[in-house]
C-alpha cells in the first residue's frame, strides 16, 4: 500500500517587491542614472491625499515609511524621489515570477494575503519535489540564490501548512527557515497574532485584550473569541496549526503528464535547445505509452536564467505518443521564430506538459510493411496546423441535418476525426437504404449556394428535359431520381420540399439539380436550382 507523502509548503516573501521591481526594470533598460543615486519611494492616491506605498532602504533610513503622506515624507527626507506606483504592473510581474518558479514545482500561486493589501509573495507546494534538488534545505538555498541574483530580497520558509510557512517567512527570526514536520505549534507560539493573517481591526482587538502572541490563543475557549472576532480567527489558527485543511489554487491548472530537464549551464544555441526538446519529448512519450495514453494538447516551457518564461503550445488531431512527431512539431515552432526567439542569458530548464490526453490502445500495423497513410495524413495535418495556425486548416464535421448544405460544418482540423465522423458515411448509407429505398450518389463538392436555373420538364413532377444555367442551355440525356428531402419542421424561414435529380446532358456532363416545392402544395409554383456538379 502506498502511503501518501506529507504535504510541504514553501512561502516566498518579497518585502520590498515594488521598489526592487522598479530597480530591476531600470537595470534591464540600462538607465543612464545609477539605480541607487538617491532615496526613492512609490506613491499613489489614498485616504487624505497621495500616500507612499513602498520605499527603499535609503528612504527608510531617512525616516520614511509606507503609508505616509507625500508632504510628510518630503519633510523628513528632502532628497526623496517620488515615483508613481504601479500595483497592476507589480501583480502581473509577480504572476510571471510565480510561473517561472514552476521550474521547481508545477504547483505555484500568488500569495493572496499581503501585508500591504497587495500580493507580496509566492506559495509553492513542494510536496514530492524537494528530493529532486537535494532536499528542502538545498532547494531553499537555491531559491534564495536565484532571487538574490535577480536583485530581489526574499525571506523563505518551508512548513507543513501554508499558514505556518506564511507566518515564519514574514515574522520568523530567521530569513530562511525549514520547519520540521509537526513543529508548527512551538514555532508559532511566540509570533505576534498578526502572523495568523488576520485583519488589522482583529489584530488591534486581540492586542487590547492582552492576546499579543499566537501562543496566547492556545487552549482558550473558542466561543467567546468567535462571538467577538468572528469565525475567521479560529479558522486561521486551525489552518496554521494543521487542524483544518487549506487549499492552494495554482496559477495554472494541473496537468496529467509532464517531463522536465534542468541544465548545469544555460543553453543559448538553438541547436542545443532543439536537441533538448527531442530528448524531453522521448521522456514524456515513454510515460504516455506506459499509461496507454496519447497527447492531444501540449505546452513547452523554456525557463530563462533572467526569470522569464517562453511558452509554446501545440496540438494534434489524433492522440499520439510518437516522440519524433511531437519533437518535430515543437522544433518547427522554434525554428520558425528565428531571430524573434530570445533565450536571454540562457535556458536553464525546460518542461513539456501534456495538457490533454486521450486513451490510445496499441494498433496492428500493415502486415506487408506498407505505410499507414491515415497516420501520415494526421501527422501532416498536425504540422501544417501548428505552423500556420489551428484556424487555417479545416476539416468537415457532420451535423444532424438532412439538408445537404447543413450536413457538415468546417471545424479546425486539430479537433481530430471523431468516431462519429469516421462512421458518418456508413450511417448515411444505411439510413438511405433503410428509409429511402437506396439513394442516388451525391457530388463530393457542392456549389457555395444553390444557383437558380430555368428548366423544362415533360411532366410537372418529372425530371427536366432541358435547363439553362449561367446562360448556357443543357439538354438532358439521362436522369435518375428523385431523392426527396422534406423541410426540417423545427426551423423557420419558409422552406419547401426538395426533389433532387442526378442528370447527364448530351455532352456527358453530370449535374445535381433539385426542384424546390411541389405543384400540388405550393401556390407560387416550384423553382429549379443547381446544387452540385459531379467530377
Amino acid at each position: 500500500m502506498r502511503i501518501a507523502e506529507k504535504r510541504r509548503i514553501a512561502s516566498l516573501f518579497l518585502p520590498s517587491w515594488p521598489v526592487e521591481r522598479l530597480y530591476h526594470r531600470l537595470r534591464r533598460q540600462a538607465a543612464p542614472l545609477p539605480v541607487a543615486e538617491r532615496p526613492r519611494a512609490l506613491a499613489r492616491a489614498g485616504a487624505g491625499g497621495i500616500r507612499l506605498t513602498a520605499c527603499d532602504t535609503s528612504a527608510r533610513a531617512g525616516g520614511v515609511e509606507p503609508g505616509q503622506l507625500v508632504p510628510d515624507a518630503m519633510a523628513l527626507c528632502p532628497k526623496l524621489e517620488i515615483l508613481p506606483a504601479d500595483p497592476s504592473g507589480d501583480r502581473k510581474a509577480l504572476m510571471r515570477l510565480a510561473a517561472w518558479c514552476g521550474r521547481w514545482t508545477p504547483w505555484t500561486a500568488l500569495d493572496p494575503v499581503g501585508l500591504g493589501g497587495e500580493p507580496d509573495g509566492i506559495l509553492l507546494d513542494i510536496t514530492g519535489c524537494a528530493h529532486l534538488f537535494g532536499g528542502e534545505a538545498a532547494l531553499l538555498s537555491e531559491m534564495r540564490r536565484r532571487f538574490a541574483g535577480f536583485g530581489f530580497t526574499a525571506r523563505i520558509a518551508i512548513a507543513s501548512t501554508p499558514g505556518a510557512a506564511w507566518a515564519l517567512a514574514r515574522f520568523g527570526n530567521e530569513e530562511n527557515c525549514v520547519l520540521p514536520e509537526g513543529g508548527e505549534v512551538e514555532a508559532l507560539r511566540l509570533l505576534p497574532v498578526a502572523a495568523l493573517r488576520l485583519r488589522r481591526d482583529q489584530v488591534d482587538g486581540l492586542i487590547r485584550l492582552g492576546l499579543k502572541r499566537v501562543g496566547d490563543l492556545y487552549g482558550r475557549p473558542r466561543a467567546p473569541l468567535t462571538a467577538r472576532f468572528g469565525a475567521e480567527l479560529s479558522r486561521r489558527l486551525d489552518e496554521a496549526l494543521g487542524a483544518a485543511p487549506e487549499s492552494i489554487s495554482p496559477a495554472r491548472p494541473p496537468v496529467p503528464f509532464r517531463a522536465s530537464l534542468a541544465f548545469a549551464e544555460g543553453l543559448t544555441r538553438q541547436a542545443h535547445i532543439l536537441e533538448a526538446v527531442t530528448r524531453i519529448a522521448g521522456d514524456l512519450c515513454a510515460v504516455l505509452a506506459q499509461e496507454r495514453k496519447g497527447a492531444r494538447r501540449m505546452m513547452l516551457q523554456l525557463f530563462r536564467m533572467d526569470g522569464e518564461v517562453t511558452r509554446l503550445r501545440a496540438g494534434t488531431g489524433a492522440a499520439t505518443h510518437d516522440a519524433a512527431h511531437l519533437a518535430r512539431i515543437f522544433n518547427e515552432k522554434l525554428a520558425r521564430l528565428g531571430d524573434d526567439f530570445d533565450p536571454g542569458f540562457g535556458i536553464e530548464a525546460i518542461e513539456l506538459s501534456c495538457l490533454a490526453a486521450d486513451p490510445l490502445e496499441p494498433a496492428q500495423g500493415d502486415l506487408e510493411g506498407g505505410e499507414d497513410h491515415e497516420a501520415e495524413l494526421e501527422k501532416f495535418v498536425d504540422r501544417v496546423s501548428n505552423r500556420f495556425g489551428a484556424e487555417r486548416l479545416l476539416r468537415l464535421a457532420p451535423c444532424a441535418s438532412h439538408i445537404p448544405e447543413r450536413t457538415v460544418v468546417p471545424v479546425p482540423a486539430l479537433r481530430g476525426v471523431t468516431p462519429a465522423m469516421r462512421g458518418w458515411r456508413t450511417y448515411m448509407d444505411e439510413y438511405r437504404a433503410s428509409f429511402l429505398g437506396g439513394s442516388l450518389p451525391r457530388p463530393l463538392r457542392l456549389l457555395p449556394a444553390p444557383e437558380p436555373v430555368e428548366a423544362v420538364a415533360e411532366v410537372p413532377e418529372g425530371p427536366p428535359l432541358l435547363f439553362r444555367w449561367r446562360r448556357i442551355a443543357h439538354r438532358v440525356a439521362r436522369a435518375e431520381g428523385p431523392e426527396r428531402i422534406v423541410p426540417e419542421w423545427w426551423r423557420s424561414g419558409g422552406q419547401r420540399t426538395r426533389d433532387y435529380y442526378h442528370v447527364e446532358d448530351s455532352d456527358g456532363r453530370r449535374f445535381w439539380l433539385y426542384r424546390d416545392g411541389l405543384y400540388r402544395n405550393d401556390n407560387e409554383g416550384p423553382r429549379w436550382f443547381l446544387h452540385g456538379i459531379f467530377e
